[in-house]
């Protein structure tokens, strides 16, 4: 994944920079977000990976089927990533990584609670507070449940990891131990 983020951040700070130029952010996260489910899509994967296709006719499928979702300059970016070495597997990548950017440029990061149980809305403000206050910006939490941690939780914004969870306990007393 990191080989496809490192190949995706050039178009999606470029294009970040072209939403941010002409007001379009919003209107670009929808776009990238639609071709990144086209891209995605099983039998998309098989054309993009079919090297028999061309890229410009790869290009107006990735077209026809967006059916007047894209912008010209959107649809610029399709034909530039199919004809680019075969870019356009690259879209779910440069949807993520233009989010990030959008998210930095508006000072407010995505935070993942995970936790051995559901967590109470009492404890959600509280870590939510303790982020904002540790990343200095707003923040959007997502959480979700495996069981398989015990208890606590794990917390992860962008790359700084808090593992709280007994499961993570565990494993760092086994690391001294053995």
């Amino acid at each position: 994944m990191a080989e496809l983020t490192t190949l995706a951040r050039p178009y999606a700070v470029a294009v970040f920079r072209i939403a941010q130029e002409k007001g379009e952010v919003e209107l670009w996260s929808d776009m990238l977000k639609f071709l990144a489910d086209v891209a995605s899509d099983a039998t998309m994967k098989g054309l993009i990976a079919d090297p028999r296709l061309e890229a410009s006719k790869l290009a107006e499928v990735v077209v026809d089927v967006a059916g007047g979702r894209l912008s010209d300059t959107g649809e610029n970016l399709v034909k530039v990533l199919a004809e680019e070495h075969g870019r356009l597997g690259l879209l779910p990548a440069i949807a993520e990584v233009y989010e990030r950017e959008r998210a930095a440029a508006e000072k407010r990061q995505t935070v993942e609670v995970v936790s051995a149980y559901a967590v109470n809305p009492q404890v959600k403000q509280t870590i939510s507070n303790a982020m904002q206050k540790r990343l200095g910006c707003e923040v959007e939490l997502e959480t979700r449940v495996d069981r398989s941690l015990i208890g606590g939780v794990v917390i992860r914004a962008g790359d700084t990891v808090i593992d709280a969870s007994l499961r993570g306990r565990l494993r760092q007393l086994e690391s001294r131990l053995g």
